[in-house]
């Protein structure tokens, strides 16, 4: 094995949110991957929930003033960065005032989804492929994690198909049980055609995106699926049998980050 480099997408890490299943995994893959001899860059978002003086945030000047446009409007793309240092790891972050500066993560105070989860998604993904462009830092695999990262698939391999910067990478997209209950924006589809996309492209977006759609169409768009949680959607679990992607279940605590590992050399090493 080559000192390949992992581009980890992700929702949510702790120590900058608290433990849940996403954020362990998200926490320690990294820096168990970068142990065993790759090279890994880590994002998440910048949610306003993340105190930035205790975890000493820093904006990144260089990598930061981008706009990105969505739906006709103008977003500018802050990115910050801070140190995990008892791994040797830096997190990088997504920032923006209008989609990241509230309280909560995906939910408001009532438990409510943010209308607006749909564009929020677009421009996380969209703000970590432009500044892994940036960084002039080519990944060989992707590896998504949790539903807010689920567009990435689709953008790297069609808006950002002729990329030098990802020609040839490799997606892994994980699973987990953490999802959302009310269906995303219907204007989705019109705002991803915007960045290119095709109605054959959407073709796996029938009439709403729900979870197991959007979930669907990542894992459509990937090379490699893996279980995150013990249980998923079981409507998730049938369309992954129906691609016949490779597959990895559910790995223990103790085992999951070798198995990852493994399996990253199995999709690395597949035409």
């Amino acid at each position: 094995m080559g000192a390949k480099r992992i581009l980890f997408i992700t929702q949510e890490i702790t120590p900058y949110l608290p433990e849940t299943e996403i954020s362990k995994i998200c926490r320690n893959l990294p820096q168990g991957i970068q142990e065993r001899g790759r090279e890994i860059r880590t994002f998440m978002p910048r949610y306003g929930a993340i105190n930035e003086r205790r975890n000493q945030l820093h904006e990144v000047i260089r990598l930061s003033g981008m706009n990105l446009i969505i739906d006709d409007t103008d977003h500018p793309l802050i990115i910050k960065v801070a140190s995990i240092q008892s791994a040797r790891m830096q997190v990088y972050f997504i920032d923006n005032e209008d989609f990241f500066h509230r309280r909560h993560t995906v939910r408001d105070d009532d438990g409510l989804e943010f209308e607006d989860n749909d564009e929020r998604a677009i421009f996380y993904v969209r703000g970590v492929l432009e500044t892994v462009k940036k960084l002039r830092w080519i990944p060989d695999l992707v590896h998504c994690h949790g539903w807010l990262s689920a567009l990435a698939p689709i953008y790297l391999k069609k808006m950002y198909a002729d990329d030098p910067s990802f020609a040839g990478t490799k997606i892994v997209y994980s699973v987990y049980a953490d999802s959302f209950e009310t269906v995303l924006d219907q204007s989705l589809t019109e705002k991803m055609k915007q960045d290119g996309m095709t109605d054959k492209d959407l073709q796996l977006i029938k009439t709403s995106t729900d979870f197991a759609t959007l979930s669907s169409l990542a894992i459509h768009y990937s090379d490699g699926a893996i279980q995150g949680s013990p249980e998923i959607n079981s409507e998730v679990v049938d369309f992954i049998e129906k691609e016949g992607k490779p597959f990895l279940p559910h790995q223990s605590e103790d085992s999951y980050i070798d198995s990852y590992n493994e399996f990253y050399d199995q999709i690395l090493n597949s035409k």
